[in-house]
């Protein structure tokens, strides 16, 4: 009791037990459900949030003094605010999410209760000083949900869902929640929220963070105003997606770009961009899933000047992709590895697994769609670029071959990164 003393600076009768705090609790939100449709508080406009905010900051202090409860205007301020998160907002999300916070990059929450962040930059994580209840974490999630007609139950224990956007964020972000009932101990579901960048993200962004020089910058912007296709390849975490989308900002202004994705992540700021989104098949119905390689397909007969893949998770995808990239589409794509080498490896793998493609046609595919390939990784953690390579038109011994531009030099300092060019970027033939 002794932190909460200090925090309201009363004494310790005048704050309510733990019992009669619910019952304010319980009391104030059946008020607020009473005087306000479900749909203002379901959905409120910046003017509804703050009348009904004014008028959960009346019903607390009614309800206090009802009690004969005085704990001072702190402490009545702080109960108003978190009840107004409950009743119109995330709840203790709001604690994590623009405007309160803008460093946060990912957020997630233990079944356990425990939650934790990763800050901007950073690829740790680290605790914060919020403890939700279950109950909270269940209405949370569930106001996360239920517009997107989506629930999280023991039939269907895993769900995907977008974080919607907001004018605080309006980059959105992608939700991956667990019911209990796979992710003992069994109290609270288990989610991860991505969150997107509030704004495009320009290439000076990373140049700021060291993420690679400007020569590489510039030698990646004549790839793509020269409509290279090229393929980022990285690690868990490692900023491929935000690597591409910097890069798109060189496409060529006018050009009609495509872009596929599963879910919508890349922010192109340019009125000339189609989003194509991948969709699940709805549990207990016969609506077929609409797939990534859908959507090249799709794409493909949209007369694009560039396609985007913002990241191509299995064979069927990569052989969609690459068929439109052999006929003279340009694009780009990410693609989850650790090195060029386990890339082309991994790629192979899903290609046989999922479209019964051999190694050797795998590799031929490969190296006929992809004109460099960019490998981006973890160092001093830090986020780096750790090679720039062109892909070979001819395999060698049935392997891609590598030809590098640039590489990273692995004894360079944290402070002080440096990248060792060693090749050239190749003339690009792709449609002449």
């Amino acid at each position: 009791m002794g932190g909460i003393l200090g925090l309201y600076d009363v004494s310790a009768a005048a704050l309510p037990d733990e019992v009669t705090r619910n019952g304010v609790i319980n009391e104030v939100i059946d008020l607020v459900n009473q005087e306000f449709p479900p749909a203002m508080l379901q959905n409120p406009s910046e003017s509804d949030r703050q009348r009904i905010q004014d008028r959960v900051v009346t019903a607390v202090g009614a309800s206090l003094r009802k009690r004969s409860l005085r704990p001072g205007f702190q402490y009545e301020a702080h109960l108003a605010e978190e009840l107004t998160r409950r009743i119109v907002g995330l709840g203790f999300l709001d604690l994590l999410l623009p405007p309160t916070r803008t460093d946060i990059s990912e957020i997630t929450v233990y079944s356990s209760g425990l939650v934790q962040i990763m800050r901007k930059g950073s690829v740790r994580w680290e605790d914060v000083v919020i403890h939700p209840q279950a109950g909270e974490i269940w209405r949370v999630l569930d106001r996360l949900l239920g517009p997107q007609n989506k629930t999280l139950n023991e039939t269907n224990p895993s769900i995907n869902a977008k974080l919607p956007a907001t004018p605080h964020n309006p980059g959105g972000g992608r939700i991956k929640a667990l019911h209990p009932i796979v992710a003992p101990p069994g109290r609270n579901p288990s989610i991860n929220i991505r969150l997107y960048e509030q704004k495009p993200v320009k290439p000076d962004w990373l140049l700021e963070r060291g993420t690679m020089d400007a020569a590489m910058m510039a030698l990646l912007q004549a790839a793509m105003e020269g409509g290279y296709r090229i393929l980022i390849a990285g690690g868990t975490r490692t900023g491929k997606t935000t690597l591409l989308s910097a890069i798109c900002n060189f496409l060529p202004v006018g050009w009609r770009i495509v872009k596929i994705e599963d879910p919508e992540e890349i922010w192109i700021d340019r009125p000339t961009v189609q989003t194509v989104e991948a969709r699940p098949q709805a549990v207990g119905t016969d609506v077929r899933p609409y797939t990534l390689a859908d959507g090249v397909d799709d794409a493909m007969r949209m007369s694009p000047d560039y396609l985007i893949i913002g990241e191509v998770r299995d064979g069927k995808a990569a052989m969609s992709l690459f068929r439109a990239l052999m006929t003279g589409h340009s694009g780009a794509c990410t693609f989850h590895a650790d090195s060029p080498r386990e890339a082309v490896r991994r790629l192979a793998t899903v290609m046989g697994a999922d479209s019964a493609v051999r190694p050797n046609e795998a590799n031929q595919m490969i190296a006929d769609a992809v004109d460099v390939l960019v490998q981006i990784g973890i160092r001093h953690e830090t986020r780096r670029v750790v090679a720039i390579a062109n892909v070979a038109k001819d395999l060698k011994n049935g392997d891609v071959w590598f030809e590098p531009i640039y590489r990273y030099d692995e004894t360079s300092p944290a402070n002080a990164p440096c990248w060792e060019r060693v090749g050239e970027l190749k003339p690009h033939l792709t449609g002449e």
